[in-house]
């Protein structure tokens, strides 16, 4: 059987990445990179692959595209490649509004295609080890922050961090969202740049997303709280702890306020070992880039379904939209101004616009 033949269009930071890993992928060839900067141009010549200002003289040419653009960019570009029958796995967010999201996952369906959106932390080891443990989760609370980095700036802190820990929260609880509640602000330019969420869903499961791209400590944890244990993963360290109840604490055989002094004693020093026992879970170290394309490649062929799938990342887009629109509507103080805070009064714009609510009819012509 003769290798895929991929292309990365978008050679950014990210893209730049994906286009490095391919060659790592068995079965998978790179054979071109798709980007009109000078950048683009060196990136080939170390690769070895051709290097085009425009992704369009390789229809035909590729079976399947790795879509690395800005955002903006990607319901096009996803929309053409499958139009004409190749397999797209495009970085999240998949499109900038939930119209253009079902444009993408009914082409895809209607031609058989294989459509993968890049939630790469569904392929995070901590996460990998802990979530067969996270059953019917009862509260979740998420941060993801970290510096200003200066990509990404065609979106919102939502779009661009928080959709990962809400794409996890709606892997693990298997339920509609009731309701929403958000807020944040724009610092630095005209998206938001730190949000809060707060999700309800219908069965009671509560999340919390905070997400900031102007913190100066970075952290990407996450708790999660169900009946009879807890875990705790932290992303970025890639670790992840359980903390599961005793039989007796499980029973309801421990009665904290019938014990004398020393039994307490005992309790606080034996407490996360015989009670509430605290363990490492072991981790299977791992690339999760280079697993996602392994997948990419794997679902090519027909041999195993996406972890992120264009409906997944639809459905976070859903959420991610609602979550904007309570941002915008957010008021400070009374202030009319919304999501912009009382410090941006005078700005006229914020958030990029109200894009959720964009019509869906934009399909290329042709």
């Amino acid at each position: 059987m003769s290798d895929l033949r991929i292309a990365v269009i978008g050679v950014g930071h990210l893209g730049q990445i994906h286009a490095r890993l391919l060659s790592q992928v068995a079965g998978a060839k790179l054979v071109a990179i798709a980007d009109p900067s000078p950048e683009a141009r060196a990136l080939g010549a170390e690769l070895g692959v051709a290097s085009l200002p425009d992704y369009k003289p390789l229809i035909g040419q590729i079976d399947g595209a790795i879509i690395a653009t800005p955002s903006r960019l990607h319901y096009g570009v996803a929309f053409d490649l499958l139009r004409h029958d190749i397999h797209a796995l495009v970085e999240k967010p998949i499109t900038l509004n939930v119209g253009d999201a079902d444009d993408l996952v009914a082409e895809a369906g209607r031609r058989e295609l294989v459509l993968q959106v890049g939630h790469v932390e569904r392929f995070n080891p901590a996460l990998l080890a802990a979530s067969p443990r996270l059953q019917e989760p009862k509260f979740i609370d998420a941060v993801r922050s970290g510096p200003f980095t200066c990509r990404s700036t065609d979106i919102g802190v939502v779009l661009d961090l928080m959709i990962h820990d809400i794409d996890i929260a709606l892997s693990l609880v298997d339920d509609e969202v009731a309701s929403v509640q958000a807020l944040g602000a724009a610092v630095l330019g005209p998206n938001e740049d730190w949000a809060q969420a707060r999700l309800t869903f219908a069965g009671g499961c509560v999340a919390n997303f905070f997400a900031s791209r102007v913190s100066w400590q970075a952290q990407r944890t996450m708790h999660v709280v169900a009946c009879d244990r807890m875990a705790w993963i932290d992303f970025g360290a890639r670790r992840a702890k359980v903390m599961e109840m005793s039989q007796s604490v499980s029973d309801g055989q421990f009665d904290v306020n019938g014990l004398d002094r020393e039994q307490k004693a005992k309790i606080k020093d034996r407490l996360f070992h015989d009670y509430l026992p605290l363990s490492d879970l072991p981790i299977t170290e791992s690339n999760p880039l280079l697993e996602e394309q392994r997948q990419f490649a794997a679902a090519i062929r027909g041999q195993q379904q996406v972890s992120a799938s264009g409906r997944d990342g639809r459905r976070a887009l859903d959420v991610a939209e609602r979550i904007l629109a309570e941002i915008a509507a957010h008021r400070w103080e009374g202030n009319a101004a919304g999501a912009i805070g009382p410090r941006f009064e005078t700005r006229n714009a914020v958030l990029r616009g109200p894009h959720w609510r964009q019509p869906a009819s934009r399909r290329l012509a042709g």
